[in-house]
């Protein structure tokens, strides 16, 4: 346990020292090159994809308006490095151009090469943190200011928290110019993931143990799952989708949590029994100090406000909200002994001599830690820092402000006037945080400014980091010369989904009501990141075309992605129904295999070694 600690330790240090390294490098860039170019501000941002190339004179070659295709040959040019120069809009579209460090600052080394995994997997990292340690936690006490029942928050705010990463990075690949298939292939490749491999593998793990899963409820999952894949096929089909159309997508998820929340209430005013009712997840068990199951009613919990009346005690339990992203936290969940993620740190103490040791990496990863702790407000009792929190109320706004002013075509008035307004309301904001709190403990008056506060700087950081995240795949696939949209399919996917497959599986290994938490929320999870994740993608794209319709990234791959994943669903639900809707190895085995037909299918593909109809 104290090596993996100190594991995670040095990987939290390693991403710290990488990310100076980018900010070095993108400051150097930034002194070197000239700040005028042909007498106007340069644009960096969303521009990868639109290469509009200003070829030398002197230089014969054109470049055709793709994802930098010349790149790779750079004809006309010595290197790829005078290629970039050259063509200035050939750039990532994000904070670091990682084109210009690999290919000029690391000369297409392998060096170059490691900085950016090891970045990839940070940002992955920073995005499951920032949902674990910031997202959840203002999701859970704002299900409390609101009153919000257990069954209400756990088909409204819980799958919020625990899909985020997922949602957020397809959000912010479709604001981005021509890259809206790659958030198209890591929802449904990361769906494909989820129910044929976590399921697979959950399946496998417990059929010996012959455990009997709620029918009514599967059958709705897999149900809902289904009628929303062919909603989703219907509008690939017709190619373009209008704000009524993209609306009545997203509504399948209200619908189902209406469904779902009627038929819990239903169930409370008929049985009036403590037991354990299904939800999303089914059911919880909470263990006792000797060990004894306590049947806990998610939908009979009575209000037991403490003194100042925003903690429900016998609400959703605590690990539930960050359960998928947990192996991301830094944060204690102390209110079970469930250890959703496979370890216990409680007690463990390091040694004298690797102390002062540790004590100096831990100012390592301030570069990862202290730019989110300064601009998103915690009011936890564990983590609260007055001068955090006035910090984060006055920085807040000028970040803000910095986003808005990232947009292209803005006048530099207009960006004076935002930058003056962010400065004047984060002065306002700071002042009233420094007067009326105090440093013992975070305020519990005015209470919802604050976690409405960490809500909304929470998702800035979301689409912050996925929009890094999305931009350094495009990057690869420049390098790798490989579509990036099997990056999405795969790396994009499996990195979002590592939560849920380390959390279901600890689930199930749990054994009784674990069982049925971890299948329902491998159906559920991916059906919620399916219709906000791309739901909403579809409704902010067709709002920014009105009156016409949003023409969808095209990508006849997807097809076969859909036809992979229903094919899994529909082999689940045979199996479980034949087998008395008990999980066994047949049902695993088959999913797990299937999912490496598709991925062979797909690479093979992408590769040119297997033709397919279409592609």
């Amino acid at each position: 346990m104290i090596k993996f600690l100190q594991f995670r330790k040095f990987l939290t240090i390693a991403f710290a020292l990488v990310l100076i390294a980018l900010i070095y490098n993108q400051f150097d860039h930034t002194l070197k090159k000239a700040p005028i170019f042909n007498g106007q501000r340069r644009s960096t941002s969303r521009s990868m994809i639109e290469l509009n190339v200003n070829v030398n004179s002197s230089a014969s070659a054109t470049v055709s308006p793709e994802i930098c295709t010349g790149l790779a040959d750079h004809l006309g040019y010595s290197t790829s490095c005078e290629f970039l120069k050259s063509n200035p809009h050939c750039s990532s579209d994000g904070l670091f151009d990682y084109l210009k460090f690999y290919y000029c600052s690391c000369n297409e080394g392998a060096l170059g090469a490691i900085v950016l995994v090891i970045w990839l997997v940070a940002l992955f990292y920073l995005l499951g943190n920032t949902a674990a340690d910031y997202f959840c936690l203002s999701l859970q006490k704002l299900s409390s200011l609101l009153k919000l029942s257990p069954t209400v928050a756990g088909v409204t705010l819980l799958p919020l928290g625990n899909g985020a990463p997922d949602v957020f990075a397809s959000i912010a690949s479709f604001m981005g110019t021509n890259n809206g298939e790659v958030g198209l292939n890591s929802v449904l490749g990361g769906a494909v993931f989820v129910t044929c491999v976590v399921v697979g593998i959950v399946s496998i793990c417990v059929a010996g143990q012959r455990v009997q899963i709620d029918k009514k409820a599967f059958i709705r999952d897999i149900g809902f799952f289904l009628f929303t894949l062919l909603f989703l096929l219907l509008i690939l089909v017709i190619g373009k989708v209008s704000i009524l159309a993209a609306g009545a997508f997203v509504s399948i998820y209200v619908l189902y949590a209406v469904f779902v929340a009627a038929n819990e209430i239903v169930r409370k005013h008929v049985q009036k029994l403590k037991a354990v009712t299904p939800l999303i997840p089914l059911g919880v068990r909470i263990f006792s100090q000797e060990d004894d199951l306590l049947q806990s009613s998610l939908l009979d919990a009575e209000n037991e406000a403490d003194g100042y009346g925003y903690q429900n005690r016998n609400s959703l339990p605590e690990w539930m909200w960050a359960s998928h992203v947990a192996i991301y936290s830094n944060q204690k969940f102390q209110e079970h002994e469930r250890q959703l993620w496979g370890w216990h740190d409680d007690g463990i103490e390091v040694d004298q001599p690797w102390a002062k040791f540790w004590t100096v990496c831990s100012f390592l990863e301030f570069p990862l830690t202290f730019p989110r702790r300064l601009t998103i407000p915690l009011v936890e009792e564990e983590t609260w820092s007055k001068p955090y929190a006035v910090a984060s109320a006055s920085l807040s706004p000028i970040l803000l402000a910095f986003i808005f002013n990232s947009q292209d075509g803005l006048a530099p008035q207009i960006m004076i006037i935002v930058y003056v307004f962010g400065v004047i309301v984060g002065f306002a904001l700071g002042t009233l945080a420094y007067l009326h709190t105090i440093p013992e403990n975070p305020p519990y008056r005015y209470l919802f400014p604050w976690v409405l506060g960490g809500f909304l700087m929470s998702i800035v950081w979301f689409y912050m980091i996925a929009n890094e995240l999305v931009a350094l795949l495009v990057a690869f696939g420049v390098f790798l010369k490989v579509n990036p949209s099997i990056l999405g399919l795969t790396v994009l996917a499996w990195g979002n989904s590592m939560g849920d497959l380390v959390s279901n599986i600890a689930l199930a290994l749990d054994g009784g009501d674990g069982i049925q938490i971890a299948l329902s929320g491998c159906y559920a999870g991916p059906m919620f990141n399916t219709l906000m994740g791309l739901g909403v993608s579809l409704l902010i794209g067709s709002w920014s075309e009105k009156p016409e319709p949003y023409n969808v990234p095209q990508d006849n791959s997807l097809y076969y992605t859909m036809g992979f994943l229903i094919s899994g669903l529909v082999w689940t639900l045979v199996i479980l129904l034949r087998n008395d809707v008990r999980p066994n190895k047949v049902l695993g085995i088959g999913l797990v295999g299937l999912y490496l037909v598709f991925l062979f299918v797909r690479l093979m593909s992408a590769m040119g070694v297997i033709p397919l109809v279409g592609l």
